[in-house]
């Protein structure tokens, strides 16, 4: 297939009402290297057909289930069929159809976090490994230009050695039982069995951890966590509390809520340094603040020309005219897709284009939730963070 082709999506979920469906779409289409070919959109196959025609798809390529869209899409010509798998499910729906996808020949984009448990998490690990497909794992808040200014400049030294991290995640979405009124966000999300047996943190708390490394630089090498039910009648966490210790000597804390009532989704970031620190938060998102112990705070803003590389290649509108969640969703795409257009052209992709979270994110990820469940359950404060391949 030539690379001036469109990238042809196969979606996976994203039936009538899906919020991240609709969200993955927006994003994938904005800068016109991908299109939606075909879908299996629900469990329901009448579902899966009333968003199909919603979405104006040809009817033959509107599939009832997943297995059937690979099949049949796998007897079309390569120049008809779809490129990438695009997985938008609850996270108990995560390791077969990217498994199965992976071993189709099928590139992988998936909805965090990695799989619905530890296990699947390793098994999928090496399955994506061993394929020659390209996998994107869509933490979202990687993409804002923002934040990858604010990575670059720590990589590059600019506030000297990291000393102290934190990020909060706090939501307040779920401050009462939702699940019990209809709510189908809240009744998977608050399903051991559908969503895994962390909740907020499994959910938010993943974005929290992923961008505290991502940022940072840094890896955990230790944690203490802290889960709380604060809504009685939940299974699972809707609240905690992890502190971190990093392998350079750095410490931070880890926030993340769904029950921080009248909040919305105000993801935020402040990494110090030897020299300076950086703040980041999602409802400014357009803003990096640098703060020196000897000048006066700076303000960094999108769309200026004085921006590091990473950030000025993610960066779509002149200053002043804000970008926001869909854009971050639309930087990793484009630079999915230019990775696989270098892939087919034999060519290297930019350094830019490959900084968007893949497998070894994912892997960190469960690690993550299943470390946080064990320190949750123990009496021994630290908990040391291992990853298991």
């Amino acid at each position: 297939m030539s690379s001036s082709q469109k990238l042809k999506i196969g979606l996976i979920g994203g039936g009538p009402g899906s919020f991240i469906g609709a969200i993955h779409l927006n994003g994938a289409r904005m800068d016109g290297m991908f299109e939606l070919a075909a879908g299996a959109f629900s469990s329901n196959p009448e579902k899966s057909k009333q968003r199909g025609e919603e979405l104006m798809l040809d009817p033959d390529r509107v599939y009832a289930d997943y297995d059937e869209m690979f099949a049949r899409e796998l007897k079309l010509p390569e120049s008809e069929r779809i490129d990438v798998v695009v997985i938008v499910t609850p996270n108990n729906v995560h390791f077969d159809p990217a498994a199965k996808a992976l071993k189709n020949g099928f590139h992988v984009v998936l909805d965090k976090p990695l799989t619905l448990n530890y296990r699947e998490a390793k098994e999928l690990y090496h399955i994506v490994n061993a394929s020659e497909k390209r996998f994107l794992l869509t933490h979202t808040y990687s993409g804002y230009p923002m934040i990858k200014q604010a990575k670059q400049m720590i990589a590059e030294g600019q506030i000297g050695k990291v000393r102290k991290v934190y990020v909060a995640y706090p939501q307040g979405w779920l401050w009462k039982l939702f699940e019990f009124e209809n709510n189908k966000q809240a009744e998977w999300r608050t399903d051991p069995k559908r969503n895994g047996m962390a909740g907020c943190m499994g959910d938010i708390g993943t974005h929290a951890f992923h961008l505290a490394e991502y940022v940072s630089g840094e890896k955990v090498a230790a944690i203490c966590a802290d889960l709380y039910i604060k809504v009685e009648g939940r299974p699972i966490d809707d609240d905690g509390i992890v502190l971190m210790r990093f392998e350079n000597g750095a410490s931070g804390v880890l926030m993340a809520s769904q029950t921080d009532t009248g909040s919305e989704s105000n993801l935020s970031i402040r990494v110090y340094g030897e020299k300076g620190g950086l703040e980041w938060e999602q409802e400014l998102n357009n803003t990096l603040i640098v703060r020196w112990p000897d000048a006066p705070d700076q303000i960094l803003r999108a769309g200026a020309g004085y921006l590091e590389s990473l950030a000025n290649e993610n960066i779509r509108t002149p200053a002043g005219h804000p970008e926001g969640y869909i854009e971050a969703f639309a930087n990793l795409y484009r630079n999915f897709a230019r990775c696989i257009y270098a892939d087919r052209a034999g060519e290297a992709p930019k350094p830019e284009w490959e900084d968007y979270p893949g497998i070894e994110d994912g892997i960190r990820g469960m690690a993550f939730i299943d470390l946080v469940l064990k320190s949750n359950g123990s009496d021994v404060k630290w908990t040391p963070f291992e990853v298991e391949k």
